[in-house]
Order: C-alpha cells, then structure tokens, then sequence
C-alpha cells in the first residue's frame, strides 16, 4: 500500500464541508466506519475529529456518564474534550428521545451546533455519527435527519451487508435526497459471514445508487469498539470523492 499513489498523502488537501454518518439500521456498523473514516482522513493528510451527538446505553464513570462509540471515535481522531464529543449522553440503553424523556433532559440541536463549531475550530473536518437510522426520532417532532441539516453536513450511508439492506438502504438514500441533503458517499460493511450473494448484491446498490463506493469493511466477528483497529480498516476505503468540497 506505500507505493499506491492513492493513499499518498495530499501536499495540500481539501476538506469535506463536513460529514454525517448514518445507517440503514442500528447495529450496522456506523461506528466502525467513522472510524476507519477518521483514519483515512487522516491518512491523507486532514486532522479529522470524531462526534456522537446523541448517545443512548452510556455507562456510568466517575468522569460522568461515558458511551462506547465516542469513546472509539475519541481514540480514532483528534483529541477533545468528552463533553463536545458527545454532549448528549444517557443511560437508558433505549431510542434516544425517549431516554431523553426518562431522564428530563430534552435533546438540543442548539447546543449540538454550538458543540460542533469548537470542534470544527479543532479540525479540518468533524465526522458526525447519528444514532440508529435516518429516521429516529428527537422528540416528538423532530429525527436525526435534522442534525445533518442544520450543521450543512455531507452524508455518507452505511450499509449493513445483509438480507433485506437493498431496500432499507435504497429508502433512506431516497429520504436523504428527498430531505435536501447530499449523499456523499457510501461505506458496506460486512456484518455476516460471506456469501455468495454479496457480490450480486454490492453491485445492485452500485448500480442504483447516485454516489460513489467508498469501500467494504471486512467482516470481524466479535470485535467490539474498544478492540478496532481504524488504521488498518481505513486501507478499505477511498476517501478521494470526499475530498471534493463540492
């Protein structure tokens, strides 16, 4: 990989206006693929940082209340402080606004925009992770989708190669186009065993999507976020189509 004048370093890079990783299910592997982005970023020469607004299923520390996933981003990018990483964090392993309910605490796009302004200072570009798919829910009128939108992010979709991911996948680029927003990009991860209609099924998506292949994520049973190695999944993917600011 030294020699692939596709993964030199950029002598003047460009940054991405900013990216916002979502998925078509939870459990699909977006934390995998911010990293691995992060690390790409990085590889080309961008100072990349990692957020997860909203986080549900936190543990309690004695630093406060500390989730996996930003916790990976954190190791993953730049360094900052847990706070702006993931100013939203609860306990209740539960859809975020109702956790936010449960605990009194209501979700703020008003400070997850000004979180991510000091991390926009820190960095070239921040990698947003959302919390489960395209469509769950804030509160009781507003969904995820409105992050992307009022913080002027790129998407990038990760699909969880499995039955069933050509439509939940081709529904929620059609609700990202629909919604206004680019879809800048799109990352599978191999979350089962191979098969042989994984191929078949890449190349369907290929075919149907208005947005480049970033790369496939290998599969990796039972790794957790602690256990990632981000530098070693960034050689999966091309981020040069991110590269355009657009």
């Amino acid at each position: 990989m030294a020699n692939d004048p596709s993964q030199a370093p950029l002598r003047d890079p460009g940054a991405p206006r900013g990216l916002f990783v979502t998925g078509t299910d939870t459990g699909v592997g977006k934390t995998v693929a911010s990293c691995a982005l992060l690390r790409a970023l990085a590889d080309r020469g961008l100072r990349a940082i990692g957020m997860k607004p909203v986080a549900s299923g936190c543990t309690p520390t004695p630093d406060g209340l500390r989730n996996d996933d930003a916790l990976a981003l954190l190791r993953a990018g730049e360094q900052a402080s847990y706070d702006l990483v993931n100013p939203f964090a609860y306990e209740p392993a539960i859809a975020p606004h109702l956790a936010a309910r449960a605990v009194q605490r209501p979700i703020s796009l008003e400070h997850v925009a000004a979180c991510h302004r000091e991390l926009r200072a820190l960095a070239d570009v921040v990698v947003v992770e959302g919390a489960g798919g395209w469509r769950v829910p804030l509160d009781d009128d507003l969904t995820l989708a409105e992050l992307p939108k009022r913080l002027g992010l790129g998407v990038v979709l990760v699909v969880g190669l499995r039955l069933g991911c050509l439509n939940h996948t081709l529904l929620t680029a059609e609700a990202i186009h629909g919604d206004g927003l680019e879809l800048r990009g799109w990352i599978v991860n191999c979350i089962e065993p191979p098969d042989a209609n994984d191929a078949p099924q890449i190349e369907t998506l290929r075919r149907r999507l208005r947005a480049p292949l970033l790369g496939v994520l290998p599969h990796r049973p039972g790794v957790s976020p602690e256990a990632l190695a981000p530098e070693a999944l960034a050689q999966h993917l091309d981020v040069r189509p991110l590269l355009d600011p657009g």
